[in-house]
């Protein structure tokens, strides 16, 4: 990522609030599960305590980083025409000449194949950056360039 907040389209934004949402109802219904007797039980009550408890951490975690990603996509302000933000469709050639139209996102979606997330080596190599500009990231196979062909808001999450 560029070293200051990111900026994050509205659908991306409207993605995040919906999982915000999900969450804190998942949450709801695991701490109402949690119990406050003092009596610990049996061991296999005290398992399941722990690990509806460590579930409830787990989820406590999740909502506070994308609370967290919020406040900054909110300092940010929407992305800037013409660089590459969270939402953005960016047309790409890479170094082997292959040319895509990709969506830069915040969340992974299997549904969506030309999805890459902002925590992705290429991903994180384009944020930030403009149509014309070579960015350079890490591959398995090793070090690669591409270069930006355009840059467009999207509806990427």
């Amino acid at each position: 990522m560029t070293a200051g907040p990111e900026p994050m389209s509205e659908a991306a934004r409207a993605a995040l609030n919906r999982e915000l949402s999900e969450l804190r109802g998942e949450r709801a219904k695991v701490a109402a599960t949690l119990d406050d007797a003092d009596e610990p039980g049996d061991r296999a009550d005290q398992a399941d305590e722990l690990q509806r408890a460590t579930e409830a951490e787990r989820l406590d975690a999740r909502i506070e980083e994308i609370e967290g990603r919020l406040r900054e996509a909110s300092a940010a302000g929407p992305p800037s025409n013409g660089t590459i933000g969270v939402g953005s469709t960016v047309g790409v050639r890479f170094g082997d000449g292959t040319e895509s139209t990709l969506h830069i996102g915040e969340l992974a979606d299997a549904d969506d194949p030309a999805l890459v997330t902002v925590d992705s080596p290429l991903g994180r190599a384009l944020l930030g950056h403009a149509a014309g500009d070579s960015v350079a990231y890490a591959t398995p196979l090793g070090r690669t360039t591409a270069v930006v062909l355009s840059v467009g808001a999207g509806g990427g999450s």
